[in-house]
């Protein structure tokens, strides 16, 4: 099952499914970037918007992109402001949006799935004004040496969605090859995991 599939599969259950990750990444997003105002902001991979909320209150207007019909639904049908646009895109490919029309780019639990970081990296840098700035938070490598994935479960059984594993270095490169400095590094853990490898990682990139 390709990674869109899987994705429209688990909108049904995605907000109400037990999920560590997940809740964590929200936490750790609004901890980032309760306090910041922007202009306009794009959101790659928003899902059912469970963090689209918050950039809606930090900024003008907000452009919200997801490969996944059922995930765009779902964000869709949650009240919401009218300063926030969905449309579904591939980031695997060139993204629809004009050189320097954004601020900021947010980027969650979504470069897991993408074989070509620094695909997505160029995009960004293009679309970012000067001294813009991308957010990044994503399952850490150290997870994904133990095996780690996104999966969920349904009435057909488990389901485990496609990933790539990407360094730390990795990230950090792709980066600096497309014009960001690093800003912020952090490393994350939910409560529950205590005496454990950091289940999160997030990068704050300045153009």
């Amino acid at each position: 099952m390709n990674i869109k599939d899987a994705y429209d599969r688990w909108s049904a259950s995605y907000d109400a499914d037990e999920n560590l990750t997940r809740d964590l990444d929200q936490r750790v997003t609004r901890i980032t970037l309760a306090e910041w105002k922007c202009k306009s902001i794009i959101e790659i991979g928003c899902g059912t918007g469970k963090n689209t909320a918050l950039l809606s209150q930090i900024s003008d207007k907000v452009h919200a992109v997801d490969i996944s019909s059922g995930m765009l639904k779902k964000a869709r049908e949650k009240p919401g402001p009218n300063n926030v646009s969905y449309s579904m895109a591939d980031i695997t490919k060139p993204w629809p949006f004009a050189d320097r029309c954004a601020d900021l780019i947010v980027c969650n639990l979504v470069l897991e799935h993408v074989k070509d970081v620094s695909f997505i990296f160029s995009q960004a840098s293009r679309l970012l004004v000067e001294g813009g700035r991308f957010f990044i938070c994503e399952l850490h490598p150290f997870r994904q040496y133990q095996g780690k994935k996104a999966r969920f479960q349904s009435e057909r059984g488990a389901t485990e969605i496609q990933a790539f594993v990407h360094h730390l270095s990795e990230f950090i490169d792709a980066a600096m090859q497309n014009g960001f400095a690093l800003a912020s590094f952090k490393e994350w853990w939910h409560e529950k995991d205590q005496n454990k490898l950091p289940r999160l990682v997030s990068f704050i990139l300045c153009k």
